[in-house]
């Protein structure tokens, strides 16, 4: 190590709270947010090095304006450099895994993630989304249905599960009765810290090839009876002259059926919590319908991705310390969305908050949230049915909280269906 190098990290703000935010352990009980405050207002930006790993960190980012500096530069800080995943182990170890991993849009710089988001760009748009809404209220109705059904059981599978892989079959053209299998994949893909889904250390890789050969099948199928739909739209899309290959098109695939699952099913749990919780809020929302302002409250609340990374391509100062090139910045979205400096009252739950400059779908440029309307559409229907349906829903037990440092997550909520 040189010496200006001594001296650079002889500068760096450490951070003021003694805290491991690689170890999915830190999150048993939810994201920590007392912790997340003193950052925020002591060390913005603080230097956090990885246990177990010699010399090596990154930068934790816990305000709002910092997060959106960050996301709109994507030329001085990169999603395709070392991915876009908050590795645990160390950097030269996982060179192999972040090459496989540049094939997902989240990994990617423009103008690579440019050509892919726009093949599907149109799927997402707000008018495609509203012809969307029928079908939608049609889901809500039928899972209301089915629980009440049943009398009691887990919100998680009862309910909020099943709006995201109904949405999707619908929008990617996937059977309705494949999505206890595409739910059981996501469940193993994004939860491989949690032992209850990992049932071995190659489990989460195996599930992403299984996630593959159903990909490849659906293309297959799509192939010989196109559809309009997402999966028909991808087969036929060009990129740089070309069409996908088998491989772009299978990870595609799982990004899609992933991120449009986990995240939103998440959402819907966490929003029904927060009502548990706040049951003067539950009193609003059924007698006012907030019903756009109560999603995006529900949305920031939950913030089912609690953080992503990127990696400086060249030195920048961010909140007063020098980012080096090469150094890794980790976007804490959770902490921005109780950052007070961005919205008022950020740690109250307020379904009828009118301002609500959140980073949930994050901090706008390349990579904002492509579903981002289909989440929010998804949120307001299945509240709005549960609101007019079974308005005295309770909940009977304590919840169960995803063992991960990236997802936001919910195993499971016990609860009562009171028409």
């Amino acid at each position: 190590m040189t010496a200006p190098e001594q001296g650079q990290l002889a500068t760096r703000r450490g951070c003021p709270v003694n805290i491991d935010l690689v170890d999915p352990d830190t999150f048993t009980d939810g994201p920590p947010l007392p912790e997340f405050a003193t950052m925020r207002d002591e060390a913005p930006v603080c230097w956090h090095p990885n246990p177990g790993s010699s010399g090596e960190g990154f930068w934790a980012v816990t305000t709002r304006a910092d997060i959106e500096e960050i996301s709109r530069q994507p030329e001085v800080f990169s999603s395709g450099e070392e991915g876009a995943i908050l590795s645990t182990g160390s950097r030269e170890q996982n060179e192999t895994q972040i090459e496989i991993m540049r094939l997902l849009m989240i990994n990617m710089d423009p103008p690579e993630h440019s050509d892919l988001r726009n093949i599907v760009q149109r799927a997402f748009t707000p008018r495609t989304i509203r012809s969307l809404e029928p079908r939608l209220t049609e889901f809500a109705n039928q899972i209301v249905d089915r629980a009440l059904a049943k009398g009691e059981g887990d919100f998680v599978k009862d309910v909020a599960a099943e709006m995201p892989l109904l949405a999707l079959c619908e929008l990617m053209g996937i059977p309705g009765e494949d999505r206890a299998k595409i739910f059981d994949l996501s469940n193993r893909l994004i939860g491989f810290d949690d032992p209850e889904f990992q049932t071995s250390p190659e489990d989460s890789q195996l599930a992403s090839m299984e996630m593959y050969m159903y990909a490849n099948e659906l293309a297959a199928e799509h192939k010989t009876n196109p559809k309009e739909d997402i999966i028909s739209r991808l087969l036929k899309a060009e990129v740089d002259g070309g069409r996908l290959t088998d491989e772009q098109f299978d990870v595609f695939f799982l990004l899609l059926a992933v991120a449009g699952n986990e995240t939103t099913r998440n959402a819907i749990t966490h929003g029904m919590q927060a009502f548990f919780d706040h049951p003067e809020q539950w009193e609003i929302f059924k007698t006012e319908r907030p019903l756009d302002t109560a999603a995006e409250e529900i949305i920031r609340w939950a913030t089912p991705v609690m953080q992503f990374q990127r990696t400086a391509m060249r030195d920048h100062v961010l909140g007063g310390q020098t980012i080096t090139k090469g150094e890794r910045v980790v976007l804490f979205y959770t902490a921005a969305n109780r950052d007070d400096n961005a919205i008022t009252a950020a740690d109250t739950f307020d379904v009828r908050r009118a301002k609500n400059d959140h980073v949930a779908f994050g901090g706008g440029g390349p990579h904002f949230c492509l579903g981002a309307n289909l989440a929010r559409a998804e949120i307001r229907i299945m509240f709005d049915v549960i609101a007019e349906r079974m308005p005295d829903i309770t909940q009977t037990g304590p919840p169960r909280v995803l063992r991960s440092m990236f997802i936001n997550g919910v195993k499971e909520l016990p609860a009562r269906y009171t028409a």
